[in-house]
């Protein structure tokens, strides 16, 4: 991928494709580095053959990209959309926050909103035939590969509190086709007079793709459901984990004893020590034994 190609504009990789295929996922901030280390890791111990790409804005220092070098990653630098002004104000965190606040859990003070539109620039990355977007707040504890071989846009509910949730999708896990149409077209409807989108690239998503393929739950487990709904949560058939709202690198917040397996399941992929055998994990609310 050339720099200065008109498919890549704004991208900038440190190597050529080496699959037709890729996972990929948008690094802004250090801590999000952090997150997309336990990502990687877990995707190479899945056995998958395809790219791992990180996308990275110049909030990233590169040493906090290194790790992911080190992991086998193509590194490609992205800059932000090619947005107004108007539609950068209105997308700005105080302007998110303030009118669409979150009130069933807690963001990061590192979250910036209008980062997320960066997503949108697989659509540029053609040298791929197919790509799967994960979030780097998130862990995928099986492969996933035949997910490279379903429709665009396919993507699991956000279900996390009740199953009401299903009628959105959640972006923290999308197939997608890389096309320069489809991303020109996505590029006028998102700085369109007046557009705002509340969820940022979710609301967009959804609004773009209005009959999305829905994808299984088990490929985007948001957290919460290990205690808002623990009987949706099945270890054998479980493949993404997303810790949406509270981050598990944090080193304390307000649900973290409650969700205390899971943040230690995510340690162990962060460091590669000592990952436990999946299906022996005990189900939400069982106790926990020692070995």
């Amino acid at each position: 991928m050339s720099a200065t190609s008109d498919r890549s504009a704004g991208l900038t990789a440190a190597r050529a494709a080496a699959s037709p295929h890729a996972y990929v996922t948008l690094v802004t901030n250090a801590d999000y580095a952090l997150g997309a280390t336990a990502l990687a890791r877990s995707l190479k111990l899945t056995g998958t053959q395809a790219d791992i790409v990180v996308l990275h804005t110049g909030g990233v220092e590169a040493d906090k990209l290194a790790p992911l070098a080190d992991l086998g990653c193509r590194l490609v630098s992205t800059e932000l959309l090619d947005t107004s002004d108007a539609f950068n104000a209105r997308h700005a965190r105080k302007e998110i926050h303030g009118r669409n606040p979150f009130t069933k859990g807690r963001k990061p003070d590192f979250h910036s909103p209008l980062d997320n539109f960066c997503k949108l620039r697989l659509w540029q990355m053609t040298d791929y035939e197919a790509c799967v977007f994960i979030d780097a707040d998130a862990i995928v504890i099986r492969n996933i590969d035949k997910l490279f071989g379903y429709p665009e846009f396919s993507a699991a509910p956000n279900v996390y509190e009740s199953l009401a949730d299903f009628h959105r999708l959640n972006s923290g896990v999308f197939v997608a086709r890389p096309s320069l149409e489809t991303f020109a077209a996505m590029m006028e409807r998102l700085d369109a007079p007046d557009a705002f989108w509340p969820r940022t690239d979710q609301t967009f998503l959804q609004a773009f793709f209005p009959d999305w393929h829905g994808l299984p739950v088990f490929f985007n487990m948001l957290q919460y459901v290990w205690f808002n709904m623990p009987e949706l949560w099945d270890w054998n058939s479980v493949s993404v984990i997303h810790y949406q709202y509270e981050k598990p690198w944090e080193a304390e917040h307000p649900k973290a004893e409650r969700l205390r397996m899971l943040i230690d399941l995510w340690q162990a992929y962060l460091t590669g020590d000592d990952v436990p055998d999946i299906a022996a994990l005990p189900a939400p609310g069982a106790k926990e034994t020692t070995a």
